[in-house]
């Protein structure tokens, strides 16, 4: 996969561009739009929300449905089916245009990459936008736009999998468990990737400890707290 430089498409900038290094990502605040106000007064880098295709709407939320039936469910959590969800479209439209989203694609089916795709094709050139997804292949669909395409990596295996098929190639970005990172796992990741993040971290002790390592972004249930903390100063 190519390299996006910012000279290639007039709105590829990205948070490294812009100087925000090291940086926070709010985790899920992008579900709810009132934790998006909240993470956008915070003046955090990218805001996080998840994207699930159900019967031809591009849903925001981390719930899942039991297939074809409208429970929403996640471990131990259960949620009213008929409570209103809500949607890509109203997301973008309630997003300031200096935010950029950082857009989690849930599901392995291409149709998800099309209908995001074509559903921010608007806002591209006015807005930043971020699209990162388990299933790989679906970042295609993103080739060739403004938009930094980032491999999400949450276990061992699939670490193993990603660097043993990158060879010489050089990945937009990675966002990579915690759990999954020390000395030696971020210098084989930085080797292949322009951009590493990470999620959850929600500790202090924790984000500046991933820091020393040589992480560019936390994804943080507590961004607030983090903020506060002043662990953005710690060395990298």
């Amino acid at each position: 996969m190519p390299r996006l430089h910012s000279n290639d498409v007039s709105a590829a900038s990205t948070t490294t561009d812009r100087g925000l290094h090291p940086f926070l990502v709010a985790h899920r605040a992008g579900n709810q739009l009132g934790d998006l106000k909240a993470a956008e007064e915070l003046g955090v880098a990218l805001i996080e929300a998840d994207i699930r295709l159900f019967r031809r709407r591009l849903e925001v939320r981390h719930l899942k449905t039991l297939g074809p039936i409208p429970i929403l469910w996640d471990r131990w959590h259960l949620a009213a089916p008929w409570r209103p969800r809500l949607e890509l479209g109203q997301l973008l439209e309630a997003t300031a245009q200096e935010t950029e989203l950082l857009l989690d694609l849930k599901g392995r089916r291409m149709e998800i990459a099309e209908a995001v795709r074509n559903t921010i094709s608007s806002f591209l050139g006015a807005r930043r936008f971020t699209v990162c997804a388990r299933s790989w292949r679906l970042l295609d669909a993103f080739a060739g736009l403004p938009v930094r395409r980032v491999h999400s990596v949450g276990s061992a295996r699939q670490l193993r999998r990603l660097l043993g098929r990158i060879g010489d190639g050089q990945l937009e970005g990675i966002s990579v468990h915690q759990r999954l990172l020390n000395a030696e796992s971020v210098a084989a990741l930085h080797a292949v990737a322009d951009l590493i993040m990470t999620w959850p971290v929600n500790h202090p002790d924790r984000a500046e400890e991933l820091l020393r390592l040589g992480v560019d972004g936390l994804i943080t249930d507590n961004a607030n707290h983090l903020a506060t903390a002043a662990v953005l100063g710690a060395p990298s």
